[in-house]
């Protein structure tokens, strides 16, 4: 079984994780029932390209490709093996799959598309008069595309404009997020890991001007990021090994059923508010599963 992620960071990390240890719950461990061939591209898309050639002239069984850009570069690479995405925010949009319910093909997996209410009315709350959200992302990605597209339809309804701030690369995202210093109320990083593999250099540029960041990712927060609904990125890995040994076991890929898990949590980070200039309610602060920074 072949395993590849676009760029290590605490949500692919906790989706690898959860891959693994869910194989080894089913029985699979690797050098024992199974040979795992594990590879990052390091955030290069060239490499990642390479990586899905080189599973090609394998002989697998399966492959599992976290990330949207891994997923699109393993399943135009693979034609006729099963491949398992894991953390792709809009599967049918990346042209993985046919629908959420029936995916066809040989291609399923899980998703981390989000709603987009949730989190601005949380924005709402913590940054009063919010008018203007920054998103800072690689037009290069298509599930950043399609978050920025999902986000404005959101944002309409709340009387909020987004503000884009391209960055085709992990370099010039600390410049996008300056850019939006003085055009922007509060930023909103997407699931997008040319961004989330430097979110420390937004929290930076926000700390500095007063600009509360929110995040898509829960891990995000654990670095820096005021606050995120999001999913548990570990459960997510968990449910993609599921689907892995379903299909292990002769089950059709196509006819697995994509998955969104449905429980949001709210993380929230206490000390990086304070830094931002956010006021946290007591009240709100209690609902959170997490509050770090103490």
């Amino acid at each position: 079984m072949g395993i590849t992620y676009i760029v290590e960071h605490p949500a692919i990390d906790a989706v690898r994780d959860g891959i693994l240890e869910g194989l080894k719950v089913a029985g699979y461990e690797d050098g024992k029932t199974i040979e795992l061939i594990i590879r990052s591209a390091q955030g290069n898309m060239s490499t990642q390209a390479q990586i899905a050639s080189d599973f090609a002239g394998l002989d697998l069984d399966l492959a599992i490709a976290i990330s949207t850009p891994s997923a699109q570069a393993v399943k135009n690479a693979l034609k006729t093996k099963p491949v398992v995405f894991a953390a792709v925010t809009d599967p049918v949009g990346a042209g993985l799959i046919d629908t959420m319910a029936r995916p066809g093909g040989l291609v399923t997996g899980t998703s981390d598309q989000q709603p987009y209410r949730p989190i601005l009315e949380l924005m709402g709350k913590l940054v009063p008069g919010l008018k203007r959200v920054g998103i800072i992302f690689n037009p290069g990605e298509a599930n950043a595309l399609s978050q920025v597209t999902a986000l404005k339809a959101a944002a309409g309804q709340y009387g909020v404009q987004i503000v884009e701030a391209p960055a085709s690369q992990s370099s010039m995202v600390s410049d996008a997020a300056r850019s939006l210093v003085e055009n922007a109320d509060a930023v909103l990083l997407p699931t997008d890991s040319t961004v989330v593999s430097v979110v420390e250099s937004v929290v930076m540029v926000g700390q500095r001007a007063k600009l509360p960041v929110f995040a898509s990712d829960t891990g995000s927060v654990e670095r820096g990021a005021l606050a995120a609904l999001g999913f548990n990125y570990h459960d997510m890995g968990l449910a993609t090994a599921r689907m892995a040994v379903e299909i292990l076991n002769h089950a059709p890929p196509g006819d697995i059923p994509a998955l969104v898990p449905e429980k949001q949590d709210l993380y929230l980070n206490a000390r990086s508010a304070k830094a931002m200039g956010v006021e946290v309610p007591e009240r709100l602060a209690a609902t959170a599963r997490k509050v770090v920074g103490k």
